[in-house]
């Protein structure tokens, strides 16, 4: 989410301009393809695309996939009513641009409440037209229509847990050799599965942070955060103050890197904290954010406990022979707003559009170097200025309780809502009135000065074993 201070949009077009137009991984001779097949054999010539993990990254890339004649598509998912834990909020332009049915979104949220380690609140969301909002959804329900969606163009649903992958030494020059998928698959109703394999010819991953696919194409290690929410049902009187209301908490109480939040949904509130530097300390800052909420949220009931990691950077490696990464697997989340969603389904399908444009038709398998020039550039050349900024806006506002006083100050200004709204509705960096970025400067110092000044010292805190943890 969501509510960040984007107005340093003009650090972001600096970024761009030095934004690199091809990846650095380590390139590979061209293959020797397969002769095109004959009208009589080619059914039996159709190239196999398997797809792990069936999120929005996954279903969206699959859903590319299976409206090509030429290629085999199959979906893995471990669940297939899977509920991710997941803030679960969604940007406007991901409606149209993905053809999600308003029935998907929970509740459209128009006002935001941010609150600073002192208490003091702003309301956001006077900048905002009639017809704009930010979607908050389960996952659940979103996820099974992206997936129902992929499987009714074609695409094979397996629900299966990938466990390994066998990947030949010559993977990457070799265009006749396949990877085998190890897996268990489960039936409806059962919990224990049955070993299975299957040889492919291309793989997405988008099986989130602990990726088995990661893993079997050596893509490196990344830092995580914890992700720890509540679904408490409430009063259908309390709910009446979150039906088009969101709450964020800055401080570290509620966790000394990044914030805690009150999301609404259907007929409850997700209730949850991150945190990447103190990860043993998660449910000391859920404690926090539900106290800090008090009175709106009490007499609750907690109906689901949900925990998960979430990636902090990019993979070292995205992209290996014919194995590429999407989503969180690919560590396509956002610092300071934990955004994951649409850059997930976003890089989902860019993926697979380049990759089967690549295909010409089913009739040649892409090498790596040519997904690395294609959907890896494009990806970092449309998007990476976003995450750049927001890792620094992280640094400076979230670093300790005078910055965040100051944050929350800063966002009472009408600019500075009109921007961080418009990126994020929209997924454009906005801004870039120069007049008004200076004058932003000159307040940004001032409350930081004013922050600093009333802000009581945070806690200190030391987990060096911790801390060091990688997936």
């Amino acid at each position: 989410m969501k509510f960040t201070l984007l107005t340093l949009s003009t650090l972001a077009t600096t970024i761009a301009a030095f934004t690199p137009t091809s990846s650095s991984f380590v390139k590979t001779t061209p293959v020797a393809h397969r002769a095109a097949s004959s009208s009589s054999t080619s059914l039996d010539m159709k190239y196999k695309v398997a797809v792990v993990g069936g999120g929005p990254s996954g279903a969206c890339a699959a859903e590319i996939f299976a409206q090509e004649k030429g290629i085999d598509t199959v979906l893995f998912e471990r669940k297939m009513d899977n509920a991710k834990p997941c803030g679960g909020a969604i940007p406007l332009c991901m409606i149209g641009e993905f053809d999600i049915p308003e029935s998907t979104v929970d509740r459209k949220v128009r006002r935001m409440k941010l609150i600073s380690p002192t208490n003091v609140e702003v309301d956001i969301g006077d900048t905002l037209q009639p017809n704009e909002y930010i979607g908050m959804c389960r996952r659940e329900i979103m996820d099974k229509f992206l997936r129902d969606r992929a499987i009714s163009y074609g695409a094979e649903a397996v629900q299966g847990l990938v466990t390994s992958i066998d990947v030949p030494a010559d993977h990457r020059s070799n265009e006749n050799s396949r990877y085998t998928l190890h897996y268990q698959e489960y039936a409806e109703g059962t919990s224990a599965g049955v070993p299975k394999t299957m040889d492919v010819d291309l793989i997405v991953g988008a099986d989130g942070a602990n990726s088995r696919v990661a893993k079997a194409m050596d893509a490196g290690e990344y830092n995580f955060a914890i992700a720890f929410q509540e679904r408490i049902k409430i009063s259908e009187e309390k709910m009446q103050f979150y039906e088009e209301m969101a709450e964020m908490y800055v401080g570290d109480d509620v966790s000394p890197d990044f914030y805690g939040w009150v999301f609404p949904k259907y007929d409850h509130v997700g209730v949850g904290t991150g945190t990447v530097v103190n990860r043993p300390a998660i449910k000391q800052y859920q404690k926090a954010i539900r106290d800090r909420a008090g009175e709106k949220i009490a007499g609750g009931k907690i109906i689901k406990v949900e925990a998960h990691p979430i990636p902090e950077h990019y993979r070292p490696r995205r992209v290996n022979g014919r194995m590429a990464l999407v989503g969180d697997a690919a560590g396509y989340v956002t610092k300071c707003s934990g955004e994951g969603i649409y850059f997930a389904a976003k890089s989902g399908r860019m993926a697979a559009e380049a990759i089967v444009k690549l295909m010409e038709g089913g009739k040649r398998l892409p090498t790596q170097e040519e997904i690395e020039r294609t959907y890896i550039a494009d990806y970092d050349k449309l998007y990476g200025p976003t995450y750049t900024v927001l890792d620094i806006l992280q640094k400076v506002f979230y670093s300790n309780n005078g910055a965040r006083e100051a944050f929350v100050e800063l966002c009472n200004s009408k600019y500075v809502q009109q921007v961080t709204f418009d990126s994020y509705l929209y997924k454009k960096v906005q801004g870039n009135n120069p007049l008004d970025d200076l004058k932003l400067l000159g307040e940004t110092i001032g409350c930081l000065i004013k922050g600093y000044s009333i802000a009581k010292p945070d806690a200190e805190f030391s987990n060096p074993v911790e801390s060091m943890k990688r997936l």
